[in-house]
């Protein structure tokens, strides 16, 4: 796994050898970034559930002003610590170990607002909704951001979707892995 573009391309990131992480594969984090390349520049992305921490690491390569990275496994912390170092990316990262709901109050309570939010929960985990109506709720999203949720449960996540306060503009299918792009309903 590499940093695919931007000033840290090519670093080879490390990740973890686990079945609760699940890196996104590089051609999908490839289209991903061709689908939000505009939107990239000067913002503050939040990689949630963030594994290794490699979405929010290319966010920052390719121009993001900060990254926060919210994981609650230690070990995955831990790898995302050490790519955010590899990378040379410390100033620009804040790392929070935290369940996901606990994470979204404190990034409120400290009024921080975000211009791209990446969910990749674990597949079968059914919290990925729940995660974007806290986010809605708690005000975290700035006017144009984006939400992104990479997800194998498509149909699920849509339906579900369908009862917030946000507008699915794109859908994307790779193989198994469906990437569902959302902006807030004014």
């Amino acid at each position: 796994m590499r940093v695919i573009s931007g000033v840290a391309r090519g670093t080879k990131l490390n990740s973890i050898d686990s079945t609760d992480t699940r890196p996104t594969l590089d051609r999908v984090k490839e289209a991903l970034f061709n689908i939000i390349q505009n939107i990239i520049d000067d913002s503050i992305v939040l990689d949630l559930f963030a594994g290794s921490g490699a979405i929010g690491i290319e966010c920052i390569s390719r121009g993001a002003k900060k990254a926060y990275f919210c994981e609650k496994s230690h070990e995955a912390v831990k790898m995302i610590r050490q790519n955010i170092e590899k990378t040379r990316f410390t100033d620009k990262s804040e790392i929070l170990q935290q369940d996901y709901k606990k994470a979204l109050k404190n990034y409120s309570v400290r009024n921080i607002k975000f211009d791209i939010v990446f969910l990749d929960p674990p597949y079968k985990s059914d919290i990925a909704v729940d995660a974007v109506q806290d986010i809605i709720e708690l005000g975290l999203l700035e006017k144009n951001g984006v939400i992104i949720i990479e997800t194998d449960e498509k149909e699920r996540e849509l339906k579900e979707l369908e009862k917030l306060q946000v507008e699915v503009y794109d859908l994307r299918k790779y193989g198994r892995v469906n990437l569902i792009f959302l902006n807030r309903k004014e």
